[in-house]
């Protein structure tokens, strides 16, 4: 008989001993080194009780280095002890498949009643399960998927944006990771500014373009940023804007706030969007592109603006909505439509001649729409926003031939 099977021989003698007799006390529990190291290493050292993910190697208190980890019998050690050990054989009660790695808390709230109570024994597999496997996706990525989370915020209307750098982190999960602990922020925090100020657009436009630069372009001219995701809540001219400065930046991902659920997350699945182009019945009136994909945009709303001979282009799907975008492969088919049609309507009407962009759509189709921007072969755009204080669509930012 070979030494491991001894020991679980022996083990089971004194198991068996300790249920007729009704004192565990008598049992010495051995749980093998090498399956506690497991245990550590597959938890990543924190709680797998369901949504405590409690790091186990510090004080939660003084923050100073100290195991707090507990090893929890899914089976109990004991067979009169929560949820037993009927359904499981004495030698496999301190394996690996049967422990747990715990705090203290989640220890004692498992183990309060003899039957398991809420938590069974079948919950508690699975959420050792759950928890692994997670923790192995999140250390599989490949360890040069970095980016550097770029977060920009606007005051719309009278809402302030609400950013948040881990709600982004979460999003980048599993294909990416941020390369750093917090995000370079492009708004100006706790602004007072709303677009019914006659100042806002030009401060807005002026901080935004020096933040872009310092900490941005700088840093990515230097090779210290190589793959930016950005996450933007702003009206959006400042997200056409921003897209615009980040012409030169190739190696970047754009991202959409889903109100239904609310996440940055992209969604698993996501139904295709097509596309389509109602084009002007003249071609003599200023041009105007409008983006019609949340929401529907009639021609009495650009004509109050550009005066009754104005050319509508017109983009748009057949149901527009505010939580059209659901994946990235959207915003592909969005960058792949709308680059050519920019080149039709610079044909039609002259390439110094203005174009009026008026975008009703979310915040990554704007930021696409200035990243396609070729600022020195597209025509000048007079960028406009919807503010409803002021009775409708009013100018708001300008590109021209060198921005």
């Amino acid at each position: 008989m070979t030494p491991s099977s001894l020991k679980a021989k022996r083990l089971t003698r004194k198991v068996a001993a300790a249920s007729t007799n009704g004192d565990i006390s008598e049992v010495t529990r051995s749980i093998r080194p090498e399956v506690t190291a497991m245990l550590w290493g597959r938890a990543a050292g924190r709680c797998e009780f369901w949504g405590c993910n409690t790091p186990l190697w510090k004080s939660a208190v003084t923050q100073e280095k100290v195991n707090r980890a507990q090893r929890a019998h899914i089976y109990a050690f004991s067979g009169k002890g929560p949820r037993g050990h009927k359904s499981i054989c004495a030698a496999a009660l301190d394996n690996f498949d049967n422990l747990m790695l715990v705090c203290h808390g989640c220890h004692r709230k498992v183990d309060q009643h003899a039957d398991g109570g809420r938590y069974p024994a079948s919950l508690l597999q699975q959420w050792k399960v759950a928890h692994e496997r997670r923790i192995e996706i999140v250390t599989g990525i490949d360890a040069t998927k970095k980016s550097t989370v770029v977060l920009y915020g606007a005051n719309v209307g009278d809402h302030k944006s609400p950013l948040q750098f881990m709600d982004a982190a979460q999003a980048l999960f599993p294909r990416l990771h941020p390369a750093d602990d917090r995000a370079i922020q492009l708004g100006t925090i706790n602004s007072s500014f709303t677009d019914k100020s006659p100042t806002f657009w030009a401060l807005e436009a002026e901080n935004l373009r020096t933040h872009f630069e310092r900490r941005v372009r700088e840093r990515a001219a230097s090779g210290e940023v190589d793959h930016i995701s950005i996450f933007a809540i702003a009206p959006q001219p400042l997200l056409i804007l921003l897209g615009s400065l980040m012409i030169d930046i190739t190696n970047a991902e754009v991202f959409q706030r889903h109100r239904e659920p609310q996440t940055w997350s992209w969604p698993d699945r996501a139904r295709a969007v097509k596309f389509t182009l109602e084009e002007p019945k003249s071609f003599t009136g200023k041009p105007a592109l409008v983006l019609a994909l949340s929401a529907a945009v009639t021609d009495d709303r650009i004509t109050d603006v550009l005066g009754q001979d104005a050319s509508i282009w017109r983009v748009t799907v057949p149901n527009p909505n505010t939580d059209l975008i659901k994946s990235r492969t959207h915003l592909s088919s969005f960058r792949s439509f709308i680059r050519p049609l920019l080149d039709r309507i610079k044909e039609r009407h002259g390439q110094t001649t203005p174009l009026h962009l008026f975008p009703v759509a979310g915040v990554s189709i704007a930021v696409e729409m200035g990243r396609v921007r070729m600022p020195k072969a597209h025509m000048p755009w007079q960028i406009y926003d919807q503010v409803n204080a002021l009775g409708g669509f009013v100018p708001a930012i300008s590109l021209s031939s060198q921005d």
